[in-house]
């Protein structure tokens, strides 16, 4: 006779394997921590296979864990399609998103794909701009929610992550080495002028060779090894790479991703985003 893997319990080991721990999913799933432990312990011994390695601090997935995380993902992923299609009540609307270009990668795509499993009816405009101009665009109504990349968070803000600043270039480049220093921004971007000021006090002379409103502008000139660019090392992309300049480039100062509201979004929908987006940032490594 066939038997049946427990969904709820599974729910519960996929949030504690991407989460991190069981405290984290415990708070996602609106559960005790105690009652996590024992879905989780149940599954267990319904397999008859240990799931997760307890010997360390960490939670660590066991071999047989790895395996059941990828059938687990994809057997509540059309659970969820399923009950989101079939049930009356399903979540209809329309959510507007900002996102700075520059951290869109690697964690957006994946929060539109589960939220879009989620909640199929609902539709999110994702804008992506600025800061400044993202910000002025939730203060006027434009938007719902945003992130940003700043020095310092701001009321109503909420700092979901501090990453760490770097100097990117072609990979295996040069172009670090030339004085004047060559750099590529667009005109908007705020780490240029924090790029700029730690050049000027580590007395490094420096040239615009790139100034632009394009992204992709600056990352072809840079990916070129025509200049270098300032980003979020948790943003750099497939055909950049972090310069290991031994020295010769200053230190540049962590940076935070921040999250903001606007006073008119209001509802379970948007909470929900604001959770998925919560959960992506906060499993990223923080910047010492």
């Amino acid at each position: 006779m066939p038997r049946n893997l427990d969904l709820t319990a599974l729910r519960s080991f996929v949030t504690v394997a991407e989460t991190g721990g069981v405290t984290k999913a415990a708070h996602q799933l609106h559960l005790t921590q105690s009652a996590v432990s024992m879905q989780l312990k149940r599954l267990e011994v319904s397999l008859d296979q240990p799931l997760l390695d307890r010997s360390g601090r960490g939670v660590a997935l066991t071999n047989q864990g790895e395996q059941l995380l990828s059938y687990g993902r994809r057997m509540l992923a059309l659970n969820d399609e399923v009950m989101a299609r079939m049930t009356g009540d399903a979540f209809e609307g329309e959510i507007k998103f900002g996102v700075p270009a520059d951290i869109v990668f690697p964690n957006i795509p994946h929060v539109l794909q589960r939220f879009d499993r989620e909640y199929p009816r609902v539709r999110v405009n994702l804008f992506s701009s600025n800061t400044r101009k993202l910000k002025a665009m939730i203060e006027s109504g434009d938007l719902d929610l945003i992130l940003t990349t700043e020095e310092e968070c701001g009321a109503p803000g909420e700092t979901i992550s501090t990453q760490r600043l770097v100097w990117a270039g072609a990979p295996g480049g040069t172009a670090f080495r030339a004085r004047p220093l060559r750099l590529a921004f667009e005109h908007a971007c705020l780490f240029r002028p924090w790029a700029q000021r730690a050049l000027d006090e580590a007395g490094i002379a420096w040239e615009m060779a790139v100034d632009t409103n394009s992204t992709r502008t600056v990352e072809a000139s840079v990916s070129a090894d025509l200049a270098i660019h300032a980003m979020l090392e948790c943003a750099i992309s497939p055909h950049l790479e972090p310069i290991a300049h031994g020295g010769a480039l200053p230190d540049l100062p962590s940076t935070r991703i921040n999250m903001y509201r606007a006073a008119s979004a209001k509802g379970a929908l948007v909470d929900a985003l604001e959770e998925m987006v919560r959960g992506a940032y906060g499993r990223m490594a923080v910047a010492a």
